[in-house]
């Protein structure tokens, strides 16, 4: 197929197909990443401006690595820095950019459809979506299917558990959108506290992580984030962990072929022991790697448009 789209900002619009596509293209610049020279000229001459409201160290990164692979220049502006501070919106800062002639800007914002703003404000510009809010972070969930299915051959008919604050986790989100188009079984576990209402009419919902992790095949732990307890949604991070943690008893009663993974940072201790991201089941580092791959073909697949 074709590629038709001149932005990304979210999985649940996209078809099985344009998924298929994205994973297929990464899966051949993923061999880019380990030449001796580490580079193709693919978007030389355009300049991708990351534009980040939100701390991130990977997702950043990542994009950053990732076009720099494609050849293209690339432009970081941090909402600390930039005339944000003094008061310029979201839509001014992204029209400046385009004015500087930017081709492309990966946003990360606070607030869930800033990226559909940007995207149905910037006729000309591709717009990326690192994640928005409580909303969608697409390019995870496609580095996570990317790492499953080049571990275990395919994403149909996978067992796939995410575990955690689903609540508020854009990664969740993504992820279920994208894993159920391709054919994964997809459920749910976490705290009553930290699912959303309904979210039993989308994917299978458990609370006993002991009873939820039998037969599956991939175990997703997310983040818990400290001010959730804060909040009061649970007792204590060391509760949290003996309830929905991987703990070491746990760890000693996975099956061999079970991939362990995580969005990170990983709180060790809280969502998963040590031992669990660092052995042999984990995939984490995996995943950061394949994050790039999925990048430089996200960027490479929206370029494609935007020459039209």
């Amino acid at each position: 197929m074709v590629w038709k789209r001149k932005d990304l900002v979210g999985l649940k619009g996209l078809s099985r197909e344009e998924i298929g596509l994205i994973l297929e293209t990464a899966a051949s610049f993923k061999e880019v990443l380990f030449r001796e020279v580490k580079k193709v000229p693919t978007l030389r001459g355009w300049t991708i401006a990351n534009l980040f409201f939100e701390p991130s160290t990977r997702t950043r990164v990542s994009f950053e690595l990732a076009g720099k692979r494609l050849s293209a220049d690339m432009v970081n502006v941090s909402a600390s820095s930039s005339s944000v501070v003094k008061g310029e919106t979201l839509l001014d800062t992204a029209k400046n950019l385009r004015a500087l002639v930017c081709d492309i800007i990966v946003l990360r914002h606070s607030l869930a459809g800033a990226c559909h703003l940007l995207a149905s404000r910037l006729p000309d510009v591709g717009v990326i979506n690192a994640g928005d809010g409580m909303n969608e972070h697409p390019t995870q969930a496609l580095l996570d299917m990317f790492t499953i299915r080049e571990r275990l051959g395919t994403l149909e008919g996978i067992k796939v558990l995410i575990v955690g604050d689903i609540l508020h986790s854009r990664v969740a989100r993504s992820n279920i959108w994208g894993l159920t188009k391709m054919g994964a079984d997809v459920s749910v576990c976490g705290p009553v506290s930290l699912l959303p209402r309904g979210i039993e009419k989308v994917v299978k919902v458990y609370t006993d992580l002991d009873e939820a992790m039998k037969g599956k095949d991939v175990l997703m732990f997310l983040r818990i984030q400290r001010e959730r307890q804060e909040a009061g949604l649970f007792p204590s991070l060391r509760e949290y962990h003996r309830l929905y943690g991987l703990t070491e008893e746990r760890l000693k009663r996975l099956a061999t072929k079970v991939i362990l993974m995580h969005p990170g940072p990983v709180n060790r201790g809280v969502e998963m022991v040590p031992a669990g991201v660092d052995g042999e089941n984990s995939v984490i580092l995996e995943q950061v790697t394949n994050g790039v791959a999925v990048r430089m073909a996200v960027l490479y697949l929206v370029s494609t448009v935007l020459r039209r």
